[in-house]
């Protein structure tokens, strides 16, 4: 079985695109269930069947980390569809094993979605002006507007190169998740500060956004993630925003906008680059929330 499952990760590697992090979360659930399955002497997927998988997931179900808590639901779920996947190559290559169809992801809370409001989401986009370090401030609102402009993921905002991005133009195309491709728009006012931006550089590095050194006057690298996430961070609170602010943060309230606003969630999902609706239904509750305020605003006017 541990043949198959490496051969399993290097097809999603090489066919299906899969990043390496992806690839190592893959592989570490995999050998996980690889080597429980060898403790109740299952060697081969052949051998695979539901009483081994339901042993599985009451493993799963108690097993503890350090500090004794229990893996939660989610963390159990990506175990079961790493090897709900492999279970379907195997299918795909004629291997016989369990059905994939027969792994049941465990029920869930649904996850709450952390946005901004109006107010805060002006706050923290004006944040960056009331900085003194020109190239600097520039920098830091043109990140927000695009952030907020495109919903872009932390990583896929970190390899933008400059020449990316057309600014004659309001879109252009981004390679995110899986290596697929999408586009994105740019608003009115991410299309201001970025060029007023790139027009105080003065270097030649590629990279759309860059890291400063401690003079702010030179640049070195492209700027990481975990800068960009800094940079959120720092931003969040000088606006005075008592939230857990993160880049994810504004792309939540990137789609929440366009919900409460009246994009269809298929259209969100594209934008998103979601590879399953599912994954987008994490925002309905928002509109549920809207729906609410129209109720307050129009229902039984006359008694009131």
């Amino acid at each position: 079985m541990k043949k198959e499952i490496n051969n399993f990760l290097e097809y999603l590697e090489a066919e299906k695109g899969l990043g390496q992090l992806t690839l190592r979360n893959y592989r570490f659930y995999l050998l996980r269930f690889n080597a429980f399955a060898a403790e109740h002497k299952v060697t081969r997927p052949e051998q695979v069947n539901k009483e081994l998988m339901h042993q599985f997931r009451l493993y799963l179900s108690r097993l503890t980390d350090n500090q004794g808590e229990a893996l939660k639901k989610n963390t159990q779920n990506y175990h079961l569809i790493a090897l709900r996947g492999f279970l379907k190559y195997l299918v795909k290559n004629d291997i016989k094993s369990l059905e994939p169809e027969k792994i049941e992801l465990a029920k869930q809370e649904p996850r709450q979605v952390e946005f901004l409001e109006g107010v805060e989401l002006k706050r923290i986009l004006e944040a960056p002006l009331q900085t003194n370090e020109r190239l600097m401030s520039l920098r830091d609102k043109a990140i927000l507007e695009l952030f907020f402009s495109t919903g872009l993921r932390v990583s896929e905002l970190a390899k933008l190169k400059i020449e990316n991005i057309n600014l004659k133009k309001d879109e252009f195309t981004v390679r995110g998740k899986g290596k697929k491709v999408r586009i994105v728009f740019l608003s009115d006012a991410a299309k201001v500060w970025l060029k007023k931006y790139l027009a105080q550089r003065q270097d030649v590095n590629p990279y759309l956004f860059i890291n400063l050194d401690r003079a702010r006057k030179t640049v070195d690298e492209a700027i990481t993630s975990r800068s960009l996430e800094r940079i959120v961070i720092k931003y969040a609170k000088l606006a005075g925003i008592m939230k857990n602010v993160t880049p994810h943060t504004l792309r939540h309230s990137y789609a929440t906008d366009l919900l409460i606003n009246g994009a269809d969630i298929r259209s969100v999902q594209a934008m998103l680059g979601h590879a399953s609706i599912t994954t987008t239904q994490v925002y309905t509750h928002i509109t549920d929330q809207q729906l609410r305020k129209v109720h307050r605003e129009f229902h039984d006017k006359s008694k009131r």
